[in-house]
């Protein structure tokens, strides 16, 4: 057994803690979940759980992991072997990896370090309270003040330093990341295609693509270890360029540690997860992390958003870019001439240099001019023609729940969205009613167990811009979805009646889904927000299978039914 220890003055740099209390000794295992990934490495027989990895991996010994992590030991108790891989999860354990054991709410990582061991990790990165734990294994232990804090770095060492062989751009931001994150996949494929070599790749909310393999996501932005181990296998693919979407918890959790994106993306920022932060300006600094030069080379900013003027005018620490959707004089790229239909938008793009590049945003709404515009600008400043990328982006087929149209031969609109919080619900109603001739029936709910200020807001927004409002659950967690309905209805009881649609209330998903498709005539719109592309509901713990495409396409093909049955 080989215990090491930091040395005191080569620490590293500070980062947010998330350590518990020390728990007491012990061995626990933890049971691999249906909904883990399950990958198989090439040529081995064994199906792992886990994110993807690279099949071949250049070992790393120990003794050059101990010191980059600045850890002193005897030359007689220096650890000897070699890493080929690391991970945070104790069941996604490979032979011949390090085993990041970090303090957690409930247990600490350490308490699954004999798991680790006996699937065949070679060290144990921990902390102090940890490391007793980890040394009964009998594996070498590299212990650090915060162990989270240094296992990006860790993996990119580990993995090759596989995002330098690959162009990087991370996109944060409250609203619009993956609409973004997909336009800016089509235009480079569309430049890829074009040059002739090189796949794509996409990291965000609602899967990872790695070329034409897609992988459902776990989390907007993967923990440091599965991403690092996501850009070797996408390096080993031949890939060449990856957009991805980077959260506000990615950013102060460290899960892009060890990553210098080519390229940083500012969209915009209106309040959300304020379980998480302290406020709007906590919510603000988290972001801002990515226009830092430890985390970006360059960046690209929506100059239409008080927040990215904030970045523009000094408090990026990387040269930005700027876009302007509205067509502010002061923008590097802004666009003009937009004219918004109902499946999407078209515009002139009007460069710096006098370029002046015919574009669509394949999605409607303003809102989606914005995100179209924010990835052309972020092309060009990475050397592709604006043309080639406006014109791959204006061929992107559409994006999971996202302003996403079901069509069942009804003669109305159908949509399902994502939008999740009050600016985002009043942009797609204010959206749709531009290019709605009828009336807008929309469902809402509220999710369980986070951001309850919004709720009221919500209903508002709701009772405020639709025709009929119709209100329901979310995803209700651990709480009482009528609870959380009364608070949603007291914020449309708080809009005068005069200026409200009708308000319905109605406790089951389906039923609401059903109930604003039954209210929905020629040239009317029936939208559903708020859990997109999600295919699952959290009531009370346990997740049960529901798509409001699906529910929402059988509702469409049941009204249908009955109103022929009655005819």
């Amino acid at each position: 057994m080989t215990t090491i220890t930091p040395d005191p003055g080569n620490r590293g740099p500070a980062r947010p803690s998330l350590r518990g209390e020390a728990g007491a000794p012990g061995t626990l295992t933890a049971v691999p979940q249906a909904d883990q990934f399950q990958t198989t490495q090439k040529d081995a027989p064994e199906t792992y759980p886990g994110a993807p990895r690279p099949t071949q991996v250049q070992p790393v010994s120990l003794a050059e992991l101990a010191g980059q992590l600045g850890v002193v030991a005897a030359e007689a108790d220096a650890p000897r072997g070699a890493a080929t891989g690391i991970t945070h999860d104790s069941r996604a354990v490979r032979p011949g990896d390090v085993y990041a054991a970090l303090p957690g709410a409930r247990f600490h990582g350490a308490d699954f370090a004999a798991q680790a061991a006996g699937l065949g990790a070679v060290a144990v990165l921990t902390d102090p309270t940890g490391a007793e734990r980890a040394a009964a294994t009998g594996l070498p232990v590299l212990t650090v003040d915060n162990p989270r804090a240094r296992m990006g770095a860790l993996a990119a060492t580990i993995y090759g330093e596989p995002g330098r062989d690959l162009l990087q751009i991370g996109i944060t931001g409250t609203s619009g990341k993956t609409t973004t994150a997909y336009l800016m996949e089509g235009g480079l494929k569309a430049a890829a295609a074009r040059g002739g070599g090189g796949l794509t790749g996409l990291i965000g909310t609602v899967e990872t693509r790695i070329g034409d393999e897609r992988i459902k996501s776990e989390r907007t932005t993967p923990e440091a270890t599965d991403l690092q181990a996501l850009f070797a296998v996408m390096r080993e693919r031949g890939v060449r360029s990856v957009a991805m979407e980077v959260s506000s918890h990615a950013l102060v959790l460290g899960r892009v540690d060890g990553c210098v994106f080519d390229i940083a993306v500012f969209n915009n920022l209106s309040p959300e997860h304020m379980e998480f932060h302290s406020g709007m300006e906590d919510y603000f600094q988290a972001k801002a992390q990515l226009f830092t030069t430890a985390r970006s080379r360059v960046g690209v900013v929506n100059l239409d958003d008080e927040y990215g003027q904030r970045l523009a005018r000094g408090e990026s620490e990387v040269p930005v870019t700027t876009f302007s959707a509205e067509g502010h004089p002061d923008a590097d790229w802004r666009a003009d001439a937009v004219e918004v239909g109902p499946h999407g938008s078209t515009f002139t793009v009007l460069g710096p240099d006098g370029q002046r590049v015919r574009a669509a945003a394949p999605l409607p709404g303003p809102f989606n001019v914005a995100n179209a515009l924010a990835a052309i600008t972020t092309l060009a400043v990475a050397g592709i023609d604006p043309q080639t990328a406006a014109d791959g982006i204006a061929a992107v087929p559409g994006v999971p729940g996202r302003l996403d149209r079901v069509d069942a031969g009804q003669p109305y609109l159908a949509v399902v969205d994502y939008a999740h919080k009050t600016d985002a619900v009043e942009s797609v109603l204010r959206a749709l009613r531009k290019v709605t001739k009828g009336r807008i029936h929309a469902v809402l709910g509220c999710g369980g167990d986070r951001d309850p200020h919004k709720r009221a807001p919500m209903g508002a927004a709701l009772a405020r811009l639709a025709d009929t409002a119709v209100l329901t659950s979310d995803n209700p967690r651990s709480e009482d979805p009528l609870a959380i309905l009364a608070t949603m209805l007291a914020g449309a009881a708080e809009v005068p009646a005069h200026e409200r649609g009708t308000v319905l209330l109605a406790e089951e998903r389906a039923d609401a889904i059903a109930a604003a498709v039954a209210r929905a005539e020629p040239d009317d719109t029936v939208l559903i927000l708020g859990k997109g592309h999600e295919q699952g509901q959290d009531i009370a713990g346990v997740v049960r299978p529901f798509d409001d495409r699906q529910v929402l396409r059988e509702a469409i093909e049941a009204a249908h039914q009955h109103r022929t049955n009655q005819g």
